[in-house]
């Protein structure tokens, strides 16, 4: 017998209740909302679906109604710091829509911005107002957006990103991330001019880059000192740790992890003992809340590389897992990832051709990754975005940056 999708999505949560009810003897408690952005059905038409996740066994069930995400081909999803507004970026119509929390992780619409060029990524400062977008197919833009009680208003500062020496080259923006006290951005390209398998070359740049912006008074960006910095051939995605002294960006083209020191003026110095091995096409990375372990998503390998930060370096250290084990493994090309928010316990990835989410426990002490109970989990067709949302019953897992 042939399932729908739906129909799918119904049997895995029964099986990961039962599941969970059986292991734990406990009353089910959703500990996080999460949510995931991919096309629905045959369609581009993009679509946020609503899973809860529960507190004892991480098992995801279905939860709130899913959304339409106001447009099609969703890349990217970010939310407030209070978890309160949620945003999806739409290649299909170079929107990105805003919308509302509410405590049941229903989501309502609520407005939206339509950009010059396609988004790629984007991001939101922890006061709540500035959302970044890095937009572009064959030129490089970040841009601020004012926010006010999340709603997207007018463009604060826009900056084109251009190597310097090589300012016609085609640059191909990748991700972008913003410090936790908000004082600067990063965003990631490759240089399609210098690094293009299968085609011509017309460019001697270095291939990978990260530029360094200091945010200023109304949402200035002002060019990190030496910005921008290397970063290998093709960097994928990057983050930065809770309390503002490291970012790591993915090495999709060198499987590696490449390790930065922030320091004065948002100025990005390399780990002395980098890169750091991963699986094979790195896609996508995340830190826990505490900043003490950090997840890589390897699209080829269908896994999840686990490190542990050594807190006075910075280095992932290689004690946890650098290589993708087969104990990490997930469904096939996971190409998002992220951790739970409110207990820091469970890792969840996106996989786009195995149209499912892939969820792992993470043990606190150690950053060792278990499988869940009845993982994978169906989603809508090639998921590209996901995120928790703390369901706000409990303390949150954080370091005070």
């Amino acid at each position: 017998m042939k399932f729908s999708k739906l129909s799918q999505l119904f049997l895995v949560s029964m099986i990961g209740l039962v599941v969970a009810t059986l292991l734990t003897a406990c009353q089910l408690v959703t500990i996080d909302y999460l949510f995931v952005a991919g096309s629905s059905g045959s369609t581009a038409d993009g679509q946020i679906d609503v899973y809860a996740v529960d507190s004892q066994s991480g098992a995801l069930r279905m939860g709130a109604a899913s959304a339409d995400t106001g447009g099609s081909s969703p890349v990217s999803l970010a939310t407030t710091s209070d978890y309160a507004n949620l945003y999806v970026a739409n290649q299909g119509n170079n929107s990105v829509v805003h919308f509302a929390i509410a405590s049941n992780g229903e989501l309502t619409k609520k407005d939206s911005v339509t950009l010059a060029t396609t988004p790629v990524s984007i991001a939101v400062n922890a006061a709540n107002t500035y959302l970044y977008v890095v937009s572009g197919t064959t030129t490089a833009t970040v841009t601020a957006y004012r926010l006010s009680t999340g709603a997207i208003g007018s463009a604060a500062a826009q900056e084109t990103l251009t190597v310097p020496g090589f300012g016609t080259d085609t640059l191909v923006p990748t991700g972008v991330t913003v410090l936790a006290n908000g004082d600067a951005v990063f965003a990631t390209v490759y240089d399609q001019s210098a690094y293009n398998p299968g085609g011509t070359t017309s460019s001697t740049a270095n291939p990978g880059w990260i530029f360094g912006f200091a945010v200023g008074s109304g949402g200035a960006l002002t060019p990190s000192s030496g910005s921008p910095f290397k970063a290998g051939v093709k960097p994928t995605a990057l983050v930065a740790d809770p309390t503002n002294r490291f970012v790591y960006v993915t090495d999709y083209a060198s499987n590696e992890l490449i390790g930065y020191g922030i320091n004065s003026g948002s100025v990005l110095t390399f780990l002395i003992n980098g890169p750091f091995k991963t699986g094979n096409e790195p896609s996508a990375v995340a830190i826990d809340p505490r900043g003490k372990f950090l997840y890589v998503s390897n699209a080829l390998d269908s896994s999840v590389s686990a490190f542990a930060i050594d807190l006075s370096t910075g280095s992932p250290t290689a004690a946890v897992n650098t290589t993708g084990a087969s104990t990490n493994s997930t469904d096939t090309q996971p190409d998002a990832i992220t951790v739970d928010p409110a207990l820091g316990r469970f890792v969840y990835t996106a996989n786009y051709l195995g149209n499912s989410l892939s969820g792992f426990r993470l043990n606190p002490n150690a950053g060792s990754l278990t499988a869940n109970q009845a993982t994978p989990y169906p989603t809508e067709s090639k998921p590209t975005a996901v995120l928790c949302v703390p369901h706000g019953n409990h303390s949150l897992q954080a370091t005070a940056p």
